[in-house]
């Protein structure tokens, strides 16, 4: 390593804020960079250690020690040129990836991890600033036509990684604009779009068409895909909601929570937000908001009502409270539970934990409350606590509880491939083949809702796959 001792000498400092009060006006990011030095300090706390358990924990495999280490030698050339063999957006993954691998970092055991997260971006947009990354179109054209559903993580790499092979790529998006979740799903606040654009140029150059307001199954059939090229891949993620099976549920004021994201992202944009809404505008300005789903896209919906002036919100889970510290005897290096604040918590938000909903409350047509219980979990199983009954005033009450699987009407219930026993289209991770001759999947639709790092690392192994069906052989990375 560039600085054997670094970790001794050096403590973590991670990127930092804007001030919640400033940030909460806006849908810009937020995040304060680094600057050179301290992005070189942090990266020569990467231990010498003898078996970088980072790269296991990173779907992706990222060589995090190599890039690290050419950072605090400033060969930030080569630094990204590491960091691009194995993630084709990194500028994506070192915004919005939660950084499994600085749960398994090895200095995690004994310390605080290295902040790989924030060097991996800080690469990235430093390549994009000085002009290095820039199209890389094949040397050869095979002849070969690929058809990929879906413009999401998975999509976007499966067709970039392609189209480097010499195989002509045209990517099928639903949407107006190319990105999937990525564009529709994240905040701005998190991600502006301007970075989903110009990869999207880049691949553009690189010899990818983009089909948008195309939904194949509506639009276009599946058996014209089929008939027109070589090769078909899946990559349309796990958009079916879980659903909130209660009384009153069925009353205007309870949204899902992608329905109300979506629409924000697209005001952002400029696009007509209610053109393919049939419930109409969504907003929280004035509302008592409750969110009901405790993971990353009920801490969006946090940050968004605040942003659209809620009057208050509130974020219910039904899990218990997780320990303020992870035991990290116990759990690394895998993912740990533990209570993690977002930014979005700390702009304002009352969390309440292993609470059960039992019924909305509505007056006139209108959600006016949210009756709730508090429950126990003891050997996996949960149970009501007599007596703790209580309801929340809400005008709005958002799902957020995740997804069951990908969309079986339309594009899917056309293909006639198999299904995994979870409602997943059924394919391997080695030959990411459906049960369809000449049909792959993979991302979300083939493995479940998940996250964008496994979708990235998905669509790679996926082009690579086809790649070898289509030639024979194949010379893309695994």
């Amino acid at each position: 390593m560039g600085k054997v001792t670094g970790f001794l000498e050096h403590e973590r400092q991670d990127r930092g804020y804007a001030d919640p009060k400033e940030r909460v006006r806006h849908y810009k990011e937020f995040i304060v960079p680094h600057p050179e030095p301290a992005i070189k300090l942090q990266a020569a706390r990467c231990m010498d250690c003898g078996i970088p358990f980072c790269h296991s924990g990173c779907p992706v495999n990222n060589l995090i020690p190599d890039w690290n280490h050419l950072v605090y030698e400033s060969d930030w050339k080569d630094a990204l040129a590491s960091l691009h063999s194995t993630n084709n957006f990194p500028e994506f993954t070192g915004r919005v990836c939660p950084a499994p691998c600085e749960a398994a970092c090895t200095l995690n055991i004994i310390d605080q991890p290295v902040t790989i997260k924030s060097i991996e971006c800080a690469i990235a947009d430093r390549g994009w600033r000085e002009g290095w990354i820039v199209p890389e179109p094949p040397e050869r054209r095979t002849g070969k036509r690929v058809a990929i559903v879906g413009s999401g993580p998975a999509g976007m790499a499966c067709a970039q990684q392609l189209a480097r092979a010499g195989h002509s790529v045209t990517v099928f998006e639903k949407n107006d604009r190319v990105g999937g979740l990525l564009r529709y799903g994240i905040p701005d606040f998190k991600m502006e779009k301007h970075l989903v654009n110009r990869r999207a140029v880049q691949m553009e150059a690189e010899g990818v068409t983009f089909r948008t307001s195309t939904e194949v199954g509506v639009d276009v059939s599946f058996a014209s895909l089929k008939e027109n090229f070589d090769a078909v891949v899946l990559a349309g993620g796990a958009e079916e909601p879980r659903q909130l099976a209660i009384p009153g549920a069925e009353l205007p004021g309870v949204r899902l929570a992608m329905e109300f994201l979506t629409q924000q992202n697209k005001r952002n944009a400029g696009d007509d937000e209610v053109r393919a809404a049939p419930r109409g505008s969504l907003v929280a300005t004035g509302k008592r908001v409750v969110v009901i789903g405790g993971g990353d896209t009920g801490s969006d919906c946090v940050g968004t009502s605040n942003r659209q002036g809620a009057a208050s919100v509130v974020q219910l889970e039904i899990m218990p409270r997780p320990p303020e510290k992870e035991d990290k005897a116990l759990t690394w290096p895998h993912w740990p539970l533990k209570l993690r604040t977002s930014s979005s918590h700390e702009e304002g938000a009352d969390r309440d934990w292993a609470v059960l909903t039992k019924r909305v409350v509505g007056e006139g047509g209108e959600v006016t409350g949210l009756e709730c219980v508090r429950v126990e979990w003891r050997d996996g199983r949960m149970e009501e606590i007599a007596g703790s009954e209580f309801t929340i005033p809400a005008d709005l009450i958002l799902l957020a509880m995740g997804f069951t699987g990908p969309r079986k009407a339309g594009l899917l219930d056309q293909t006639g491939v198999a299904y995994d026993p979870r409602g997943n289209v059924a394919a391997d991770t080695v030959s990411y083949a459906t049960s369809e001759p000449n049909v792959f999947a993979c991302g979300d639709m083939r493995r479940g809702q998940s996250l964008i790092v496994w979708a990235i690392r998905e669509g790679r192994q996926a082009a690579r796959a086809v790649d070898e069906a289509l030639m024979g052989f194949t010379e893309l990375p695994r």
